[in-house]
C-alpha cells in the first residue's frame, strides 16, 4: 500500500530520491538511443540530462551515507502518493520528439516540485542545502526540455505545443474529468437499459438510471480525491479533482438518462440511444485531444466497450 509523502523520513526521502535520479538517468539513456537516428542533437541532450542525473544521484548517495550508514532501503515512486504515472514512451519506436518533449517536461516539473517539498521537511542544514540545489538544477532542465521543439523541429512542422499552466489544467480538470464522462458514461448503461427493457416504463428506467448516475458519480469523486494528495505532481486540490471527476461521472450517466421522461417508451428509448452515440463520440475526441490517442483506437476502445455494456444490459433486461 502507498504510504504518504508527509508520512515518509528523512531517511526514506533521500532513498527516494536516490532512486528516482537513477530511474530518470535510465529513461534518458532509452530516449536519446531512441532519437539518435533522427535527432543526433537531441539525443546529445538528452545524454547530457542522464549524466547530470547521474550526478545528482551520486550527491544523494554520498549525503545519505554520511548520515545513514551503507545500507539504502529500496523505495520507489509507485511505493509513495502524489506521483503521476508515466506512459512508457521511451520504449516505443520510431520515437517522437513531440511526445518526448512532453514526457521530459512532465518529469522535471514532478522532481523539482518533489524536491522543494522534500528540503521543507528535512532537518539537516546540508541535506536541505543539496534538495535546494537539486530542485534548481530540476528548473534548468525544464528550461532545456523547452527548448528542444525549436532546435529541432524545422519551421513548417514546428508548433509550440501546450504552455505549462495549460498542461496543468489537463492534470487537474482534463484527467479527472475524462476519468470520470468515460465511467459515468459507459457503468450507467446497463442498469439503465436493464431497467428500461424489463419494465418497459420510461419512470422507471429514468428512476434507476438516475440513482446509477448519482451513486457512481459520488464513488468515482470519492475515488479520485483519495487517490493522490496533489502534493508534488501539480495535480491539483483532492476536493477540486474529486468534485471534477464525480460532476462529470453523474453528468455522463445523466446524459442518456434524461430521454425516459419522455412518455412514449420507443421514443425515449430511441433518443437515449442517439446520446449514448454521441457521448462515446465526445469522449474518443476527448481522448485524442489531450491524451494523444489516435482518434480512430479511442474510438474503437470506448465505443466496443460501450457497446458490450449496452447489449448486456438489453439482455439482462430482456431475459
Amino acid at each position: 500500500m502507498a504510504k504518504r509523502f508527509q508520512d515518509l523520513t528523512e531517511r526514506e526521502i533521500l532513498a527516494l530520491a536516490i532512486s528516482s535520479e537513477e530511474d530518470d538517468a535510465r529513461i534518458y539513456g532509452d530516449i536519446a538511443e531512441g532519437l539518435q537516428a533522427d535527432f543526433p542533437a537531441t539525443a546529445e541532450m538528452f545524454r547530457g540530462m542522464q549524466r547530470e542525473e547521474s550526478e545528482h544521484r551520486r550527491s544523494l548517495t554520498e549525503q545519505y551515507r554520511s548520515r545513514f550508514g551503507e545500507h539504502i532501503p529500496l523505495i520507489r515512486r509507485d511505493d509513495v502518493k502524489g506521483f503521476v504515472s508515466r506512459r512508457p514512451v521511451w520504449l516505443v519506436r520510431p520515437l517522437g520528439i513531440k511526445a518526448v518533449r512532453r514526457l521530459a517536461e512532465t518529469m522535471e516539473l514532478e522532481t523539482r516540485r518533489f524536491y522543494e517539498r522534500a528540503a521543507q521537511r528535512v532537518t539537516d542544514a546540508s541535506t536541505r542545502k543539496l534538495l535546494a540545489d537539486l530542485a534548481d538544477a530540476e528548473r534548468k532542465h525544464s528550461d532545456l526540455a523547452d527548448s528542444l521543439e525549436r532546435e529541432n523541429l524545422t519551421p513548417d512542422v514546428r508548433q509550440r505545443e501546450e504552455a505549462a499552466n495549460h498542461r496543468l489544467f489537463v492534470l487537474q480538470v482534463i484527467q479527472p474529468g475524462l476519468a470520470g464522462l468515460m465511467d459515468g458514461s459507459v457503468s450507467t448503461l446497463a442498469p439503465l437499459f436493464a431497467a428500461a427493457f424489463a419494465t418497459h416504463n420510461s419512470l422507471d428506467a429514468f428512476r434507476v438510471g438516475l440513482a446509477a448516475s448519482v451513486g457512481a458519480g459520488i464513488s468515482m469523486g470519492f475515488a479520485e480525491a483519495l487517490s493522490d494528495d496533489g502534493s508534488m505532481t501539480g495535480r491539483g486540490r483532492p476536493l477540486l479533482r474529486g468534485l471534477v471527476c464525480g460532476l462529470m461521472t453523474t453528468a455522463g450517466g445523466i446524459g442518456h438518462t434524461l430521454p425516459y421522461l419522455i412518455d412514449s417508451f420507443r421514443i425515449a428509448t430511441a433518443v437515449a440511444v442517439a446520446v449514448v452515440a454521441l457521448e462515446l463520440l465526445a469522449i474518443s475526441y476527448i481522448r485524442n485531444r489531450y491524451m494523444d490517442t489516435p482518434f480512430l483506437s479511442a474510438a474503437f476502445q470506448v465505443i466496443v466497450g460501450g457497446v458490450l455494456v449496452f447489449i448486456s444490459g438489453i439482455l439482462i433486461g430482456s431475459a
